[in-house]
């Protein structure tokens, strides 16, 4: 039996599909692979995550602060009368010896010099003086004199809180003056007492460092650290989930391939301050967890990181005064 001949068209056709094949064939599978990728990647979870590192947590209280001198010198007259001429005003430098005031302790009848006020030390007016025409003794104190070289902060701690007071804490005092600067300053003492009236305790702080821009008088906000709490592992609160009873965080781990994918922890939380909770079991140093987008996990979802997010530094305001 005779064999039949294929057609010429026929044979062209094929010609032409095969290296079509040849030709296109990668391409279109690319295009596939390139389709599945754009897929999985939008099946993925978008999230910004975190990396678990030891942290120092502050816990502090943050009240009113009074800058006072611990070296003032009441001034008083030699003699009594009528004060007749003040020479310094509230603020004024004065140096020892210098006449700051004069008082005439004539009397009817009899007519005497003017007595002198001297400045007993050298320093600053921290008092406002006594008005011209007013009667004086020997016990009127005329106006008094502070230095700088010994300046405190008068703070007082509400009742609530003095169960955390003692001396050596550590505090960051924020003065009207100088807005955006902080100063540091040390507590030395604690009243024994509480202020049955105020309910308060006063404690005394003294700066750090020296610094020539602080005035007695002078107003500011102290940031009293009351408790610290060294080299812990510490994340954004927000990472922490509570699902019926249990703690929850979400780790970045990857997958066999290589793409990154949620893993459910448990674990076990301490104090949290300022946005930021201690993690005591459950994690360790390194870990990356989801901060934001894991409400929607699960365990074992695709990932797609957007970002991350710093912990927050600092300590927590308990209350404020």
């Amino acid at each position: 039996m005779a064999k039949k001949k294929l057609p010429k068209s026929g044979l062209v056709t094929i010609i032409v599909l095969i290296a079509g094949a040849l030709l296109f064939g990668p391409r279109i599978l690319a295009g596939l692979n390139r389709t599945e990728a754009v897929i999985a990647e939008a099946s993925a979870f978008s999230v910004r995550t975190h990396e678990v590192t030891p942290q120092t947590l502050r816990s502090y209280l943050e009240v009113n602060g009074d800058v006072i001198c611990t070296q003032q010198v009441e001034v008083f007259p030699d003699m009594g009368g009528i004060l007749v001429a003040v020479r310094a005003d509230l603020g004024s430098t004065v140096t020892r010896g210098q006449i700051i005031a004069e008082v005439d302790p004539s009397r009817p009848g009899l007519v005497y010099f003017n007595s002198p006020v001297r400045a007993p030390i050298s320093g600053t007016i921290s008092k406002t003086p006594l008005s011209t025409g007013s009667t004086v003794s020997q016990n009127t104190s005329i106006t008094a004199i502070s230095t700088n070289e010994n300046l405190e902060i008068l703070s007082r701690i509400p009742e609530r809180e003095i169960a955390h007071l003692d001396t050596g804490l550590t505090a960051e005092v924020f003065l009207q003056a100088y807005p955006g600067e902080t100063f540091n300053a040390t507590v030395i003492r604690v009243s024994p007492i509480v202020d049955s009236t105020s309910r308060t305790k006063l404690i005394n702080l003294q700066f750090d460092d020296r610094d020539t821009r602080i005035s007695s008088g002078m107003f500011g906000r102290v940031r009293l650290n009351t408790r610290t709490y060294e080299d812990v592992l510490a994340i954004p609160s927000e990472a922490v989930i509570a699902n019926y009873g249990v703690q929850v965080v979400y780790v970045v781990e990857q997958d066999a391939s290589g793409q990154p994918v949620s893993a459910r922890r448990e674990v076990t939380s301490g104090v949290s301050l300022q946005g930021l909770t201690e993690i005591r079991s459950g994690l360790e140093a390194g870990d990356v967890i989801v901060v934001q987008g894991q409400q929607l996990l699960s365990g074992g979802e695709s990932l797609r990181i957007i970002g991350s997010v710093s912990a927050r530094s600092g300590g927590d305001q308990e209350r404020a005064q």
